[in-house]
């Protein structure tokens, strides 16, 4: 994948780090989950859950990222497991948490998943003035000016 997508595609996900994700032959549908990033970390991405929550489980799964300004969208797949560094528990436990989750880090219904990242797909929209115009006044706009697609590793 570009290196530029890629970083706009982390960037992004920093500042709205939320997204659906689903267990691959789950049945039932995509759940919304907030992502724990570190910044050092661009192959996976962390979830605290209730032990029974659907993704739970782990195993194969599939997610689709959105961002707020709705500038980038992905679908990334990977791998769900648990974790069981308590380091890694430590550093991204903080007060939103704190607030789904009041009985505390130590909880035992409490688990923190682990997606690691294997592939991903990233669309970047960037339509720019010219582009909005057209969008607009219904005016055809091309695939080269709508933004930038990537396929690969996230």
């Amino acid at each position: 994948m570009d290196k530029d997508i890629r970083e706009t595609f982390w960037k992004a996900f920093q500042t709205s780090p939320f997204i659906m994700i689903k267990l691959d032959g789950a049945p039932g549908h995509a759940e919304p989950m907030t992502a724990q990033l570190d910044k050092e970390a661009h192959h996976a991405i962390w979830f605290f859950a209730k032990r029974d929550n659907r993704i739970a489980p782990g195993g194969k799964a599939m997610g689709q990222v959105m961002t707020k300004g709705h500038d980038v969208f992905a679908c990334i797949s990977g791998t769900l497991v648990e974790e069981t560094d308590r380091s890694i528990r430590e550093k991204q436990w903080n007060n939103a948490v704190e607030a789904w989750f009041p009985g505390g880090k130590d909880d035992p219904s409490v688990l923190m998943l682990r997606f690691d990242i294997e592939d991903g797909e990233v669309w970047t929209s960037d339509l720019g003035l010219k582009g909005a115009f057209k969008l607009l006044t219904g005016t055809p706009i091309g695939a080269d000016e709508s933004g930038e697609h990537a396929l690969g590793p996230v």
